[in-house]
């Protein structure tokens, strides 16, 4: 009952963002666990069912993609059509990214596999960015053309390369932001402009879909959906998730999405199991504000160390005043009150004189042997410091030619900032780079 010291209720709607990412969605009809603190994890591959009445009519519901709202009744009947640990979880990032829904996979590729696959069919045509992770490009690259979707890979910081690309049979635009590896800012809302001019006249059937991976920034940093994005994809095994402890995707976006999505991911199997789904849930994403405010204090610090070092030959931060993008960092990778959130990723090139990345392979290797604070292994957004080299490691599908035309030196280092003192993480750096 409310009392003279708070007489309108505290709820989501009026919680600030940490709050709301510990709590998440206060009422549910995923579940009753009234009394349970902690959001308990379902451990049945199936569901008991009280009539063939009520097993046809979950089975309808599926068909149909109903049950999106958390409060409607809930027919659970197998693991991978949908449970209640997994559903709590795609509400709360749903409410985290300003999304209608969410639905979870089994990894952020299958994630990425889905958007894609449910908004082409044969004969269409994706443009994307001409840097991506490298089993995004491999996706793109070796296999949408097996099902007769074609692609154009452009600079989308060109705006008038992208309406160039652009054709007819375009169905999806899609790019990371901020980009895996080097950091490239892409303007969502000019992209939405772009998008929307190719849509007028046609057929909504046909339209141009805007998809965005934000998995560098996290719904922390920024919320694409609020910028002028479609469909935002998410890898929960990164900064979402937090620990590193489990493998998730998700795709969040408008209710028309929900039900292919959900057969999508029936059909093809790709389902986040819910005692993966439940670590995310009750450690991961409630985390997330103060991890993700601590990182990047930390990742400022160890930029600025970066840029004044004379091994480094640049260093590219959001957060850095020098950083080439800068105005649009400050507009775009904002917290949900309107600070700047420039997110915990770093990339540098180290100075090479042998060529071919040498001082780059010398750092990292000295790092793997002797660092404390600091992990070579790829992945990010864990507690942990991690560095790898994305020219030979995360991004190797891609061949080295097209690499360098597009960027990506061969010295390049992508570093993850972690949890620990940020001291310890400039001790490691520094004699890391003294022995280079």
């Amino acid at each position: 009952m409310p009392n003279e010291r708070n007489p309108l209720p505290h709820d989501e709607r009026t919680s600030r963002m940490r709050t709301r990412l510990i709590h998440g969605v206060s009422h549910t009809g995923r579940w009753d666990y009234d009394h349970h603190v902690v959001p308990p994890m379902t451990a049945s591959a199936t569901f008991r069912l009280d009539s063939a009445e009520r097993g046809a009519r979950g089975f309808e519901a599926f068909a149909r993609g109903e049950g999106l709202d958390p409060h409607d009744e809930h027919i659970y009947i197998y693991d991978r059509l949908d449970e209640p640990t997994c559903g709590m979880l795609q509400d709360n990032l749903a409410a985290a990214e300003g999304g209608q829904m969410a639905l979870c996979f089994a990894s952020g590729m299958a994630a990425i596999s889905a958007a894609i696959g449910v908004l082409t069919r044969s004969g269409d045509h994706v443009v994307a960015h001409r840097v991506l992770y490298g089993c995004t490009y491999s996706l793109i690259e070796n296999w949408l053309p097996r099902y007769g979707v074609a692609h154009t890979l452009a600079d989308l910081t060109r705006e008038e390369e992208l309406r160039r690309a652009v054709r007819d049979e375009t169905r999806v635009i899609y790019f990371e932001t901020p980009v895996n590896p080097d950091m490239t800012m892409i303007d969502v809302a000019a992209v939405r402009r772009i998008a929307d001019a190719a849509n007028a006249g046609r057929d909504p059937a046909d339209r141009v879909w805007v998809v965005v991976d934000n998995t560098f920034a996290t719904p922390y940093c920024q919320r694409p959906l609020t910028l002028g994005a479609d469909v935002v994809c998410q890898s929960l095994t990164k900064g979402i998730g937090g620990f590193g402890t489990d493998i998730g995707g998700a795709v969040i976006g408008p209710k028309e999405l929900h039900q292919p999505l959900q057969l999508y991911r029936k059909d093809f199997g790709g389902s986040l199991s819910p005692k993966a789904a439940w670590p995310t849930l009750v450690y991961g994403l409630p985390t997330l504000g103060t991890r993700m405010s601590n990182y990047q204090k930390t990742a400022l610090r160890v930029a600025r160390f970066l840029e004044a070092h004379p091994k480094v030959e640049r260093v590219l931060y959001p957060g850095l005043d020098s950083f080439p993008q800068r105005d649009l960092a400050r507009r775009q990778m904002i917290d949900v009150h309107q600070k700047f959130a420039p997110g915990s990723m770093i990339y540098f090139v180290v100075r090479d004189p042998e060529g071919e990345g040498r001082s780059a392979a010398r750092l990292i290797n000295w790092i793997a042997e002797h660092a404390y604070a600091i992990t070579l292994a790829v992945s990010l957004g864990q507690i942990k410091t991690l560095i790898e080299a994305p020219f030979t490691m995360t991004h190797s599908a891609m061949p080295a030619a097209e690499k360098l035309a597009r960027g990506l030196a061969p010295g390049g280092i992508r570093l993850s900032v972690g949890l620990e003192d940020w001291t310890d993480i400039l001790t490691d750096l520094d004699e890391a780079l003294r022995a280079v």
